[in-house]
C-alpha cells in the first residue's frame, strides 16, 4: 500500500511561484513519480515525471518554468513552479508507481490570478 499526500498548493498572482510536495507513506520502493493536473472541464494531463535515477520528462507547456525533483531517502517528490500563469490553474495530483501499480494522491489546488 502506498499513501500519497500532496501539499503546497494555494493562490498566487501571475508570475509568482509555488512549491508542491508529495510525501509517500510506504515501505515499497517507488519507481516513477509523476505530477498531473486537471483544470475544470479538461482532461487530466501529465505535467512532469521523474524516475528513481532522476531522469525527468516535462510537458511542453511547463518546460523552463517547472522543475520536478525527489528525495528517495524520504520518499518525497517536489514540483517547483515558477513564472506561473493563469492557465496553470488546476488541481495538481501526485502519482507514484510501485510494485507494478499506480497510486494517486487526493490533489492540491493551485490557483493563479491574473
Amino acid at each position: 500500500q502506498v499513501q500519497l499526500v500532496e501539499s503546497g498548493g494555494g493562490l498566487v498572482q501571475a508570475g509568482g511561484s509555488l512549491r508542491l510536495s508529495c510525501a509517500a507513506r510506504t515501505t515499497a520502493s517507488i519507481n516513477v513519480i509523476c505530477w498531473y493536473r486537471q483544470a475544470p472541464g479538461k482532461q487530466r494531463e501529465l505535467v512532469a515525471d521523474i524516475n528513481r535515477s532522476g531522469i525527468t520528462i516535462y510537458a511542453d507547456s511547463v518546460k523552463g518554468r517547472f522543475t520536478i525533483s525527489r528525495d528517495n531517502a524520504k520518499n518525497t517528490a517536489f514540483l517547483q513552479m515558477n513564472s506561473l500563469k493563469p492557465e496553470d490553474t488546476a488541481v495538481y495530483y501526485c502519482k507514484a508507481d510501485a510494485r507494478g501499480l499506480g497510486y494517486w494522491g487526493l490533489g492540491t489546488q493551485v490557483t493563479v490570478s491574473s
